[in-house]
């Protein structure tokens, strides 16, 4: 009777065998930390504060109709993102500029960490605006959208900030490694929207540290008026949607006065935020990751410029864009858009590296950076 030698036994089953021990292993890493990361659990959502706004069923909503991705078109969209290869993603890598820190906080200056990172220097006060110095903007440390270029510094290089604002809990402006080490590192409040301080005492943060605010809410630190403005997004983290509230932010020091936009589509409160708590000297908006299947949820960068109009804002920085590929346009698309229309409108710009720190005292000329990268 003949017998296989070991040479001559077949492969197939032992290679089956590794590949799904290994596929096995990526799926456990790809989970490692997932329930914490997701943030606040119902019950600790449903016992945040309620406020003024939240409609049926205990969720909040935006006062205007919106277009959203349903369950059933969510998902070619997906299968689109998964095939879109370079599209939206830069060929060279960005430039990026070593931040500087004045030992005092400038009257009107601002630090860019790509996105919608921002630290914002306001009559001698610092503010820190959804900061997110993780890798990837999701749950998993293996899974979903991955920087497209460094964090410029690292956070622990930051001076002492006076507050930090977070805008609403997607994973591209409440991360929980960066909220993880500002808790530790400072003593400075988190503001936030209504129940977004679920999820920060879920993740350590004292409550004395947190303050929760509607829309039209305001709050006093460090001398600064800070107020909740309107905008018109969605929130959410996990399966169940629009539990948290989302928000821009206005900030006005002694002389100064700042738009902090949050993502949002277009919307109708723009014109009464600039009536009611403008004239801005800065207004920051997003202008990237838009997309005719979700037409009110981000701003175009054309739309971006009638929103700065709306807000009666001096000067225009763009945000949310550069760092996280999260749309279909190439990724330069949404700066060269804003800079014809911003041209055509006669709109101040400033279009800072990320890292790059602009004195809006007196603001530098613009620079074409991104072309070369793009």
């Amino acid at each position: 009777m003949s017998t296989l030698r070991p040479s001559a036994l077949p492969a197939r089953p032992l290679l089956l065998t590794s590949a799904l021990v290994g596929a096995a292993a990526t799926l456990v890493s790809a989970a490692r930390g997932l329930p914490l990361a997701l943030g606040a659990t119902s019950a600790q959502l449903r016992a945040g504060a309620a406020g003024a706004t939240p409609g049926a069923g205990g969720t909040y909503r935006n006062t205007e109709p919106s277009t959203w991705l349903s369950p059933r078109t969510a998902l070619p969209v997906l299968v689109s993102l998964a095939r879109r290869g370079s599209t939206g993603r830069p060929s060279l890598p960005v430039p990026l500029a070593p931040p500087t820190y004045p030992a005092a906080a400038g009257t009107l200056a601002l630090t860019w960490f790509g996105h919608s990172s921002v630290l914002v220097e306001i009559d001698g006060r610092r503010v820190l605006a959804d900061p997110v110095w993780g890798e990837r903007v999701s749950p998993s440390p293996l899974i979903g959208p991955r920087r497209l270029h460094p964090v410029p510094a690292p956070l622990s290089e930051l001076p002492p900030v006076d507050a930090v604002l977070i805008s609403h809990d997607h994973y591209d402006h409440l991360d929980l490694p960066t909220v993880r080490a500002l808790t530790q590192s400072g003593r400075a409040p988190f503001v936030v929207p209504l129940r977004v301080g679920a999820h920060l005492r879920r993740w350590g943060v004292p409550a004395e540290r947190i303050i929760e605010l509607d829309w039209g809410g305001r709050t006093q630190v460090a001398g600064l008026s800070i107020t909740c403005a309107e905008a018109r997004h969605f929130s959410g983290r996990g399966l169940r949607r629009d539990v948290t509230l989302w928000s821009s932010w206005a900030v006005a020091g002694a002389t100064r006065n700042v738009y902090i936009c949050g993502d949002t589509g277009y919307t109708a409160a723009f014109a009464r935020a600039g009536r009611h708590l403008g004239p801005f000297d800065l207004a920051l908006l997003p202008i990237g990751a838009y997309n005719e299947r979700w037409p009110d949820v981000h701003l175009t960068p054309e739309e971006a410029v009638r929103a700065h109009r709306d807000l009666r804002a001096a000067m225009l920085i763009p945000m949310h864009w550069a760092t996280f590929n999260l749309g279909f346009h190439p990724w330069a698309e949404p700066v060269e858009r804003l800079l014809r229309a911003a041209a055509g409108d006669g709109v101040r710009l400033a279009v800072p590296r990320p890292g790059e720190r602009v004195d809006l005292t007196a603001p530098p000329p613009l620079r074409d950076w991104w072309s070369a990268a793009a």
